[in-house]
């Protein structure tokens, strides 16, 4: 398996008319999610993209009906460096590692972060992971977390679990199950089934429908009701899609709280919430949300295995608020 940034990809459109007057190196940005902005527009430097046939500057502003054509060259590999950081760890084997990734706390390096990852993390304490997994600045990482959603993870520390755990993720065996305060009083049960993409307005967002989408679906139960005004949320992800419970709860209209990115900031919570819970709801500048429970086949023993992690200090700090409020008049289920 190779990421998309490992390839070179060929990109022939026509600008739309929604992306007239759009800076250049915004419109390919969107359309290629792997690369960052800085590379894009090394790439645009290197005479890599023409608009109507000529090499234009990253700042060239487009007009509906020109096409473009851009040849990007695969994306250089970034040296990780081991860094001498602690881990949660919740289990560990000879195959498999299951962690709780604490809130503020990148996965692996990006562009703008190289250093104080869990990656940097895992290659400290665990040397022989490098190599595991297709992408060198990724060894072992089946799947992420958002840097301030917190909770369980789980690590290959083989190739061969690796692609086991791999396979589970992507015929939806395995089971990944978030704890979401959300935002006003959405329906007992549901399921979202709506295709993202990255944004082609902030390249820092997801959308339902944005650039190159890929299906996403997400089935969420409430657990307990908080007046009209929030609600916990049990979220299960069919699909792995970056921010996508963020995204699909947001997108009907019940984002998670504390997050500022899809509506659910501190500027909804304190129009929504008693005074006296705007001091509890700023004390939390993160989205509530948490990968409480995770169930796989074991890739060495074959037998199904589970692991749950209880709500963090900070939100169960919130949800007992919440509880003694006067907000709280809806039964809990």
């Amino acid at each position: 398996m190779t990421s998309d940034a490992d390839r070179p990809v060929t990109l022939d459109f026509v600008v739309s008319t929604e992306d007239e007057g759009r800076r250049l190196d915004v419109v390919l940005a969107g359309l290629l999610p792997e690369r960052s902005r800085s590379q894009v527009q090394q790439h645009i430097r290197e005479g890599r993209v023409l608009v109507n046939g000529r090499a234009r500057r990253a700042g060239w502003r487009l007009s509906a009906g020109t096409r473009v054509v851009a040849s990007i060259a695969p994306a250089a590999a970034r040296r990780v460096e081991p860094e001498a950081i602690d881990l949660d760890i919740a289990h560990i084997d000879a195959d498999v590692i299951v962690l709780r990734k604490p809130a503020g706390v990148v996965v692996h390096p990006t562009d703008t972060r190289t250093s104080g990852t869990l990656v940097n993390a895992l290659l400290h304490h665990y040397p022989a992971i490098a190599g595991v997994g297709p992408d060198a600045e990724r060894p072992g990482i089946v799947h992420r977390l958002d840097r301030d959603t917190t909770g369980l993870m789980m690590v290959a520390r083989t190739q061969a679990a690796y692609v086991a755990l791999q396979d589970q993720l992507r015929d939806r065996t395995a089971t990944r199950v978030y704890g979401a305060l959300v935002c006003g009083s959405p329906p007992d049960e549901g399921r979202v089934s709506a295709p993202i993409g990255r944004s082609t307005r902030d390249r820092t967002r997801y959308t339902v429908n944005g650039a190159r989408p890929r299906d996403a679906a997400t089935r969420f139960e409430v657990v307990e009701r908080f007046g009209e005004t929030f609600a916990l949320l049990d979220v299960g992800l069919e699909t792995g899609r970056t921010h996508q419970i963020r995204v699909h709860l947001s997108h009907i209209g019940h984002p998670v709280a504390g997050d500022p990115v899809y509506g659910g900031g501190a500027r909804r919570a304190h129009r929504e919430v008693a005074p006296e819970l705007r001091r509890v709801f700023a004390a939390v500048p993160r989205q509530l949300l948490h990968a409480r429970r995770l169930a796989f086949v074991h890739p060495g023993s074959g037998a199904r295995v589970e692991f749950d992690d209880p709500l963090p200090d900070d939100m169960y700090r919130v949800i007992q608020a919440l509880r003694q409020s006067r907000i709280a008049g809806a039964p809990s289920r």
